[in-house]
C-alpha cells in the first residue's frame, strides 16, 4: 500500500509543493497502521491456516511460532516503509543507507544472541527481526525530525493528514494488489510444494530458492526505486522527455545487471546449497534448480524496473491488471500442471512462475513504450494540483 507514496510523494516533490510530502506520510502512516491489525491477527493463528490448507503439521506449528513473535515487525516495518518512500522520493537516500547499515550491524549479534543463547531458537530469530525494524524506524524519525534538508518537506504533524484519507487510499489499494498478486505466487509456490511427494526436501529447495531469489532481487529493486523516484519528480516538474529517458536508461542497468548475476548463480549452482544445508540430496536439487533461477531473475528484474515506472506515473491499476493477468490467468495454471500433471516438481512450479514473468515483461515493455508522454505530464499536473481526482491511466496514458 505505501507503494502508492511513491506517486504522490514523488509527484509533490517534483511540483515543489515540498509540505504535501509529510502530509502524505502521515496519511499513509495512519492507513498503514489500521491495516496492520488484521494482519496481527492473521498471523496469530498461522498454525491452524496452514494446517487447514493441508500443510504438514510439525512445519505448520514451527511457521505458527515463528510468525507469532514476528508480529511486532508489521507495524514496524508498514511505517519503516511509509518513512523510506518519503526520503527516496526527494531523492535522499544516503541517510537510509546509513540508518540500514548500522541497524544490520546490530542485527547480526543480536540475532546470533537470541538464536543460541537465549533457548528461543527460531523464535529469537523472528524477536531479533522485530527489534531491527523498529531500531531503523527509530533512526529515521531522528534524522527526518532534526536534518535540516527534511525542513521543507516535514512540517510536524498535522490534523491535515487525517483529511481526505482517500486520496491515498485510492491509489493504496491498487499498489497492494500490484505488489501482493506477484509476490503471493512466488510465495503460493512454497505453499503448494508442501503438498508434492517428500514435502520436506521440496518445500525445503524452493524456500531456499525463494530467499536466494529475494536476495538478489534487492539489485533491481533499487534501480525500481530510482527509476520511480526519476520518472515521478520529472512528471510532477513537467519534464516529459526527461521521464522517458530515465525509463530507458534503467531498462539498459537492469539488462546489464541481469545477465551478470545470472552468470555468477549458475557459476555457484553445485555449491550455494551449502549456505543453507548440509544435507547433500538439498545441495544436488538446489543446483539443478540454479539455472531456472538465474532466468527468472533475469526477468524478474526487468518486470521491477518496469513495474518501478508504473508506480512513478501512478499507473498502479494497469499494474494490477497485467499481473492478475500474468500470474494467475497463466504462470500459476502452468505451475500446477507442470507439477502435478507433467510431474516435475519443484521444477516445473517455478517454471510456471517464469512464463508469467515473461508475459508480464511483454505487455509492461508495450505499455511503457506506447505512453504519451506530454499527457502524463497533464495528469500529473492535475494529481498534484486535486488529489481528490486521480485520473485513471487506463483512460488517459495510453
Amino acid at each position: 500500500m505505501v507503494s502508492a507514496l511513491d506517486t504522490l510523494c514523488g509527484q509533490s516533490f517534483g511540483a515543489k509543493q515540498y509540505h504535501m510530502l509529510g502530509i502524505h506520510m502521515q496519511r499513509a502512516m495512519f492507513v498503514v497502521l489500521l491495516v496492520c491489525i488484521p494482519l496481527a491477527i492473521i498471523w496469530t493463528n498461522t498454525t491452524s491456516i496452514l494446517t487447514a490448507l493441508g500443510q504438514d503439521p510439525d512445519i505448520s506449528k514451527e511457521a505458527g511460532s515463528y510468525a507469532r513473535f514476528m508480529i511486532p515487525s508489521i507495524f514496524g516495518y508498514g511505517l519503516l516503509q511509509c518513512q523510506v518512500r518519503f526520503l527516496q522520493t526527494q531523492n535522499n537516500v544516503f541517510p537510509m543507507m546509513i540508518s540500514s547499515g548500522i541497524t544490520t550491524a546490530l542485527h547480526i549479534p543480536l540475532c546470533w544472541a537470541l538464536v543460541f543463547k537465549s533457548g528461543l531458537g527460531i523464535r529469537g530469530a523472528a524477536v531479533a527481526n522485530s527489534v531491527s525494524y523498529w531500531i531503523n524506524v527509530l533512526l529515521l524519525s531522528l534524522y527526518i525530525k532534526f536534518s535540516s534538508s527534511c525542513v521543507k518537506t516535514w512540517t510536524g504533524f498535522s490534523k491535515e493528514a487525517i483529511h481526505n484519507v482517500l486520496i491515498f487510499v485510492r491509489l493504496a489499494i491498487p499498489s497492494a494488489i500490484m505488489v501482493c498478486l506477484e509476490a503471493w505466487s512466488f510465495e503460493m509456490m512454497v505453499l503448494v510444494s508442501g503438498l508434492l511427494p517428500n514435502p520436506q526436501l521440496e518445500t525445503s529447495v524452493l524456500s531456499i530458492c525463494l530467499n536466494t531469489a529475494a536476495t538478489v532481487w534487492m539489485i533491481p529493486f533499487g534501480l525500481s526505486c530510482a527509476v520511480s523516484t526519476r520518472v515521478s519528480n520529472e512528471l510532477g516538474a513537467g519534464h516529459p522527455d526527461t521521464a522517458w529517458l530515465a525509463v530507458r536508461v534503467v531498462l539498459v542497468m537492469a539488462i546489464s545487471g541481469g545477465i551478470l548475476v545470472g552468470l555468477v548463480l549458475i557459476l555457484i549452482r553445485n555449491v550455494w546449497g551449502y549456505a543453507y544445508s548440509n544435507e547433500t540430496e538439498v545441495v544436488r536439487y538446489v543446483g539443478t534448480m540454479m539455472p531456472i533461477l538465474a532466468a527468472s531473475n533475469f526477468m524478474d528484474g526487468l518486470q521491477c524496473v518496469l513495474s518501478g515506472a508504473v508506480r512513478g506515473c501512478g499507473w498502479q491499476k494497469i499494474g494490477a491488471y497485467i499481473n492478475l493477468g500474468s500470474y494467475y490467468l497463466l504462470g500459476v495454471p502452468v505451475s500446477l500442471l507442470l507439477a502435478f500433471v507433467s510431474h516435475m516438481g519443484g521444477k516445473g512450479l517455478w517454471l510456471g512462475i517464469l512464463c508469467a514473468l515473461l508475459v508480464q515483461v511483454a505487455l509492461l515493455l508495450v505499455i511503457v513504450y506506447r505512453t504519451n508522454w506530454e499527457l502524463e505530464v497533464n495528469i500529473s499536473s492535475c494529481l498534484t494540483c486535486d488529489p481528490i481526482h486521480i485520473l485513471d491511466p487506463l483512460k488517459l496514458s495510453i
